[in-house]
């Protein structure tokens, strides 16, 4: 049999065509219209899942969007990793701006580019491959399962109930996950944490009807304008957050750490220039890792009211809108921060409009120990197929899941991602190179090896 360098080798096209009828599927969960869609994603991954080579695989409903579940048990006394994926995709406007079709890939300078290329689809289908190898070949050396959900892009509303109805199925001894990024194609890392979220949506409303905004231009307020007016002041001069009490819980990280931290390659020239922006911009006193890193944000995600088409529409907005999300650091509450925003956002609303603030969705952070075994395993299977060991990160993003299945499953994630930070997750032109899709399944192999190697 073949080593897994040799079979991907051997199978790579066959891995991307099976990738690519994946990403084919519009599986976007925010949108009501993809529901059927989302269906067709969980019978396609069951399906995959069979074909590796697990002994069941079935697909359970939720309130909201499908969960596949698979498994393999070889053994009940050997240990058991639990790959956690998702198969819905963000949506993909605007539209214009993608070179390609978003849900007909194409690889273009041996970079994948589709919706779902990276986030998660292409990640999460490196498990799927890996599995298959280790099964063929015979050397899979501990039990599998799969858990793969529809929801992870709207906050996984349905999953935390999904774990307490199933927690005798969900056992395990580590949650493997591949959903976020590493430093460089050669320069792996680990990401040890991730950021929590708190996502608003406000409206703002004046008169009772859009206005001519020559007859009331200047009598009546503008929606639009206060709402410009309201977020602006969100933030202050050193871009700070002034939602009075959001501070609290922040967990001020130590100098000792700061220092560690500062030893993950950084060009900040480089930075810019992948941007096309001149200076970068964020919380005082710190650098840009560690606002990404170990500090909160706050963004305005959508922002929208009054006329937007095409030409001109003298209308002064009986309405505005806006999307606010908050990136919250581990012992942030996202409850807690909603339910402060919510009462600030209030507060700051002049009397001449009325405000309506909800919450959409939110998680905690999480922060994965680099002194547990299955750390050690991930740290030695990137060092054999990239040559040098990997760096340990804090990513600035959210899976707010992950928090959760240590709080409902009683159980750690290891967090292999293989993404990097040009793949425009999120954006149009998502992409994955192929080297990192195929380096993943490798890395993923080696993985479960030095895993049951340390766990005796």
């Amino acid at each position: 049999m073949e080593n897994i360098k040799q079979y991907i080798e051997k199978h790579k096209d066959r891995f991307l065509e099976e990738l690519f009828e994946l990403i084919r599927i519009p599986s976007i969960s925010s949108l009501s219209e993809h529901k059927p869609d989302m269906m067709k994603a969980a019978e396609y991954w069951k399906k995959t899942i069979l074909d590796a080579g697990a002994d069941k695989a079935e697909i359970f409903e939720t309130e909201g969007n499908p969960v596949t579940y698979g498994e393999k048990i070889i053994d009940p006394d050997l240990p058991t990793v639990l790959i956690y994926g998702h198969m819905d995709v963000m949506p993909v406007d605007p539209l214009d701006l993608w070179k390609t079709k978003p849900f007909e890939p194409e690889i273009r300078n041996e970079i994948i580019y589709a919706r779902g290329a990276d986030d998660d689809k292409g990640q999460a289908f490196m498990h799927a491959k890996a599995f298959e190898y280790m099964i063929r070949s015979n050397t899979l050396p501990c039990n599998v399962k799969f858990m793969i959900e529809g929801e992870e892009e709207i906050g996984s509303p349905n999953l935390g109930k999904f774990c307490d109805n199933y927690k005798e199925m969900l056992k395990a001894d580590i949650i493997l996950v591949s959903d976020t990024g590493m430093i460089a194609t050669d320069i792996p890392s680990i990401t040890t944490g991730l950021r929590g979220l708190s996502f608003m949506e406000v409206e703002v409303t004046g008169p009772n009807k859009d206005l001519h905004s020559g007859l009331f231009g200047g009598a009546v307020a503008n929606p639009a304008n206060v709402l410009a007016k309201m977020i602006a002041s969100l933030t202050d001069e050193n871009n700070r957050i002034t939602i009075p009490g959001f501070y609290n819980d922040v967990m001020e990280v130590s100098d000792e750490e700061r220092a560690e931290m500062a030893k993950a390659p950084f060009n900040l020239d480089e930075y810019k220039k992948a941007l096309d922006i001149d200076e970068v911009s964020g919380e005082k006193g710190f650098t840009t890792n560690e606002r990404t890193g170990i500090r909160p944000a706050l963004d305005v995600n959508g922002i929208w009211g009054g006329y937007t088409g095409e030409g001109a529409k003298t209308v002064l907005p009986s309405k505005a809108f806006a999307k606010i999300s908050m990136r919250l650091v581990p012992n942030q509450d996202h409850i807690k921060i909603s339910e402060l925003f919510e009462k600030h956002f209030k507060a700051i609303a002049p009397p001449y409009v009325k405000v309506n603030v909800k919450s959409l969705h939110g998680g905690q952070g999480y922060v994965s120990p680099t002194d547990m075994i299955a750390y050690e395993a991930a740290d030695k299977a990137y060092t054999e197929t990239y040559g040098q060991k990997p760096v340990p990160v804090r990513s600035g993003g959210s899976i707010p899941i992950i928090s959760t299945f240590e709080e409902k499953l009683g159980i750690k994630s290891i967090l292999m991602g293989f993404g990097l930070e040009s793949d425009a997750i999120h954006s149009p032109n998502e992409n994955f190179p192929l080297v990192q899709f195929f380096n993943g399944i490798e890395t993923i192999t080696y993985f479960y090896k030095y895993y049951v190697e340390l766990m005796k």
